[in-house]
């Protein structure tokens, strides 16, 4: 009994050892978390036995995820020799217009070019710099608002050959350059006049009155120079990484030319498939004979007893 249960145990040894593998192993590395990195451009010199990869890289990239296993291309097996890191200055530039605003006096061109340099240093909110220049086309001159003043105006009316110093004779207004002005003060005169026909005419009156009022009038404050400064503003900045991927080339072996229509039939292989088969089918008989001397075995102790 414990011989057919050996030959069985080997039976099963012969068979696994000799049955291909039914699932393929996990690759190294297939759990891994980064993020799978992507050539910028791939280059091979002539003969194929050396080939590179460039892949620049961004601060929130993990060169982790660079690939570095082995592959087949073009005839040749190429496997990585080397990976080398480099710091990659950015150039960034573009088109810039800045519109600059400033206070002026006058409003004569002379005066306000006097004001506006024809070029000007400039860095933009994120960082780019320059040196811009002025376009003439785009100054303006604008007024920056408007103040008020008032002041005080008087008028002299003279109102002669009055009988009396009787104020009621007096206008108490009056109309001067579109303003109204009113009776401030009477200067009275007396004139002497002579007999007309040997009968005196007695004395008579002159009034000197002045009148008073307010005159408003608005003026400038200043005027707002605006004008357009363009160029090109850029930076340098050291926000990328360049790898290098070196694979070594080996060629291949030459694949063998295809059969023609003269040459005989290709005839299918049926080794592969049938070698396990048949090693199934062994260790089954090998199974199968250890059961039957077991059970024979068996069967003759029962007879003896």
């Amino acid at each position: 009994m414990k011989r057919a249960l050996s030959l069985s145990i080997l039976a099963l040894t012969l068979a696994t050892m000799l049955c291909p593998a039914a699932l393929a192993a996990e690759p190294v590395g297939a759990g891994a978390s980064a993020q799978v990195c992507y050539p910028t451009s791939i280059t091979r010199n002539e003969d194929g036995t050396e080939l590179k990869k460039i892949y620049d890289l961004g601060p929130e990239d993990d060169p982790a995820g660079i690939p570095r296993s082995d592959f087949e291309q073009d005839g040749f097996h190429y496997t990585l020799t080397d990976l080398l890191k480099q710091e990659l200055p950015e150039n960034e530039s573009r088109q810039h217009t800045e519109t600059v605003s400033l206070p002026s006096k006058n409003k004569d061109m002379e005066s306000v070019l006097a004001l506006l340099p024809t070029e000007k240093e400039f860095i933009t909110d994120d960082g780019l710099s320059g040196t811009l220049s002025l376009d003439l086309s785009t100054v303006r001159v604008e007024v920056a608002g408007y103040g008020s003043s008032t002041k005080e105006v008087s008028a002299t009316r003279t109102y002669p050959n009055l009988a009396n110093q009787d104020t009621q004779y007096i206008p108490k207004s009056i109309q001067e350059d579109g303003r109204t002005l009113t009776l401030q003060t009477i200067n009275w005169q007396t004139d002497n006049t002579a007999s007309m026909d040997g009968y005196a005419l007695g004395d008579r009156f002159t009034a000197v009155a002045t009148y008073t009022g307010t005159a408003t009038s608005s003026y400038v404050k200043g005027y707002t120079v605006t004008a357009d400064y363009t160029g090109t503003v850029s930076r340098i900045a050291l926000n990328k990484v360049r790898y290098v991927a070196i694979f070594e080339g080996t060629p291949l072996e030459p694949i063998l030319p295809a059969e023609t229509e003269d040459s005989a039939p290709a005839q299918f292989n049926w080794l592969p498939i049938a070698v396990p088969f048949g090693v199934v089918a062994l260790a089954g008989v090998g199974i199968g004979a250890a059961l039957f001397m077991r059970r024979r075995q068996e069967t003759t102790e029962e007879d003896d007893q």
